[in-house]
């Protein structure tokens, strides 16, 4: 549920937060590792994602996207927060003594039994192939090919519904619109991702952000020329072309990246763009 906190300061007047519904405060040591930062840089030392740098230290949980313990069963221990993720994570016990943490799917509880495999039952939390589950259901957590572990559909309130299956393939209408084939032999978990709220959430003060690990984004008509495309002029003045560019002169908003001849077009029924 949303909750706007008192307006004891300037810096928490506009927060608007909700209970994660989480129930341990400290991850599985085990199941962590250390989580080197690199603000935003590749291994030649080149910005490729800007205005990242800074924020707290923080592990790296490792998730089980492959759900690859066909037929043992799994006690839902805890459900805990993860800060390289919007979702909120699972950690499972299994009845061999292995422990891992999963995506935790919404209105999954603790002390729950989950399992994966070609002949489970299609409720909340079990993993199968597309061609096992009814047509309808709501998934996440979804491979895009068989045994690689789930690729798509895993950030916070996402859903994918199978539309229908011919063949070796089932349709799947995905969070953004899109309308693709996916072999039935792929694996998907039940259930929508869980932290539904995380898109109404109001940061409310620029050290939060900071916190986080994001630095301030400046637009390009208040920089000079030499540095952006949409600097210079006199006054506020606007970009001065026909259109918006990055900083590096590449056109930006709108220019499709996407490869003509990319051998998965194939399988894309309908384009996410195409109302």
């Amino acid at each position: 549920m949303l909750k706007a906190k008192n307006p004891t300061s300037a810096g928490v007047r506009h927060q608007v937060d909700f209970d994660r519904g989480l129930t341990a405060t400290s991850p599985e040591k085990s199941l962590t590792l250390p989580k080197k930062q690199h603000s935003g840089r590749n291994n030649h030392g080149h910005v490729t994602t800007r205005h990242r740098g800074g924020g707290e230290k923080r592990r790296y949980r490792v998730i089980d996207y492959k759900r690859n313990k066909p037929g043992v069963e799994a006690r839902v221990v805890s459900i805990e927060y993860d800060p390289n993720r919007t979702s909120n994570i699972a950690l499972l016990y299994y009845r061999d003594g292995e422990k891992r943490y999963i995506l935790c799917p919404d209105t999954l509880v603790v002390d729950s039994l989950i399992v994966s495999g070609p002949d489970v039952e299609p409720k909340i939390g079990n993993s199968l192939p597309l061609k096992k589950i009814p047509i309808g259901t709501p998934i996440h957590n979804l491979e895009l090919k068989p045994g690689r572990g789930g690729q798509i559909v895993r950030s916070a309130g996402t859903i994918a519904m199978i539309q229908s299956k011919e063949g070796e393939f089932c349709t799947v209408k995905l969070p953004s619109g899109e309308i693709r084939l996916i072999k039935g032999e792929c694996f998907a978990t039940i259930g929508q991702v869980s932290n539904l709220e995380h898109k109404n959430r109001k940061i409310g003060k620029a050290g939060r952000r900071r916190h986080m690990g994001w630095r301030p984004s400046v637009r390009g008509v208040a920089q000079h020329p030499g540095s952006h495309p949409h600097g210079g002029g006199e006054g506020r003045s606007g970009i001065g072309m026909p259109g918006p560019k990055t900083p590096w002169g590449k056109p930006a908003l709108g220019k499709k990246t996407r490869g003509k001849y990319k051998y998965s077009n194939k399988y894309i029924i309908k384009d996410r763009r195409v109302k």
